[in-house]
């Protein structure tokens, strides 16, 4: 049984909860999403493995999750990096934002999602399970692609890229 950690609106913790019971009640959690970046400013996305309980099949960030109750939230970003996409490095946090979205199946993403953003120039390994696909794109293509076909993107990318901060992620490294 996965569990999620519930936070109040200043991202300090309440309690955990199933996974999948904080998603049906809606319930503010704690998330991350990490932006890897290669040196040409291109961003690595990846497309949801078409067995994921919501938004399968989408084309989202490089990885995002949620850590485990007694794990650090930038143990879980560099955990789920090396699962998802099979890269191992120390992503660095760069800002954190509230969001609420309602999603396939009934469910509700309420998170305070904290992202973090890494260099990489390699091939990733993506694990099939997790990842039907991924490629790396420019900023200016991902915008023109979420403008036109917003319903190709999960929710909480599509917020993550409009927020102030996120042109800074090019900054950061």
């Amino acid at each position: 049984m996965e569990e999620v950690i519930l936070v109040d609106p200043h991202d300090r913790q309440t309690g955990t909860m199933e996974k999948l019971e904080a998603h049906r009640q809606g319930l503010l959690h704690r998330a991350f999403s990490v932006v890897i970046l290669n040196s040409k400013g291109e961003l690595l996305l990846q497309k949801r493995a078409p067995h994921k309980y919501h938004c399968a099949g989408l084309w989202s960030n490089t990885c995002c999750s949620h850590p485990r109750p007694c794990e650090s939230t930038a143990e879980a970003a560099r955990r789920r990096l090396k699962e998802e996409m099979g890269i191992d490095l120390e992503p660095r946090f760069v800002y954190s934002f509230i969001y609420k979205a309602n999603l396939d199946n009934h469910l509700t993403e309420h998170e305070v999602d904290h992202v973090f953003t890494g260099r990489f120039d390699g091939i990733p390994e993506a694990n099939p399970a997790e990842v039907a696909a991924w490629r790396f794109v420019s900023l200016n293509s991902m915008y023109a692609e979420v403008i036109h076909n917003p319903e190709r993107f999960t929710p909480w990318l599509r917020l993550m890229i409009t927020h102030p901060e996120f042109n800074y992620l090019f900054d950061r490294l």
